[in-house]
């Protein structure tokens, strides 16, 4: 399924999630960021095409996430650096955003950088005792130089993924974080189930394909 589609149900997720709670526009921004990620998280894994697929619209999305992330991370970078202040909510988010730019492209550069972001996701949690930025770390670095659709496809990586946000949500006190980033990321082995190719859910234990394909999407 094309990773437009995949950030489209995400973000549709996160919005669900902001309406669903109390409103603020800091935790809808946060909700809708979680979700946006989620969803195409599970793409960061290595030969994909999604680049190729990408219509003028979407590839405006695209270089619109790309470089907005540059932006929202050297500014939280710079406010770090020249006030020692760290706003871990708008970090993430930055993260989130950046990566997300980064999901829609692919090749070995894609995936050194995505590496490099995981690297430094590691050592921000090492160096701030969070557990679950270090868990996230881990699986940015590892991610991208896998199979595409396979252990990031799979059960297992929805459950680490749910723990990643239970510990988010617990380092910023936002309720919901936790469930709206694991339905993002079901929402992507749902959605990849409903095309020809399935996802291998339980790999590797079995490498038995799921699928219930509804056309070509």
């Amino acid at each position: 399924m094309k990773g437009t589609t995949h950030l489209a149900i995400g973000t549709a997720i996160g919005v669900a999630a902001a309406a669903s709670h109390p409103f603020t526009a800091k935790h809808a921004a946060l909700y809708v960021a979680a979700a946006a990620f989620s969803a195409l998280a599970a793409d960061l894994d290595g030969t994909n095409m999604l680049s190729g697929k990408l219509n003028r619209t979407a590839k405006w999305i695209h270089a619109l996430l790309l470089w907005g992330g540059v932006a929202l991370c050297g500014t939280t970078a710079y406010a770090y650096a020249a006030k020692g202040i760290l706003h871990i909510e708008w970090a993430v988010a930055a993260g989130a955003v950046l990566l997300l730019g980064l999901v829609l492209s692919n090749g070995a550069i894609r995936n050194a950088l995505v590496s490099a972001i995981g690297v430094a996701l590691l050592y921000g949690g090492f160096t701030g005792g969070m557990s679950w930025l270090i868990g996230l770390g881990v699986y940015v670095a590892w991610v991208p130089w896998l199979n595409h659709r396979g252990l990031s496809h799979t059960v297992w990586a929805a459950a680490g993924w749910w723990a990643i946000g239970h510990g988010l949500e617990g380092q910023i006190g936002l309720d919901g974080i936790a469930q709206t980033a694991l339905w993002g990321y079901l929402s992507h082995l749902l959605a990849d189930t409903l095309t020809p190719s399935g996802v291998k859910w339980l790999y590797p234990l079995t490498k038995q394909t799921f699928k219930l394909p509804l056309g070509k999407l």
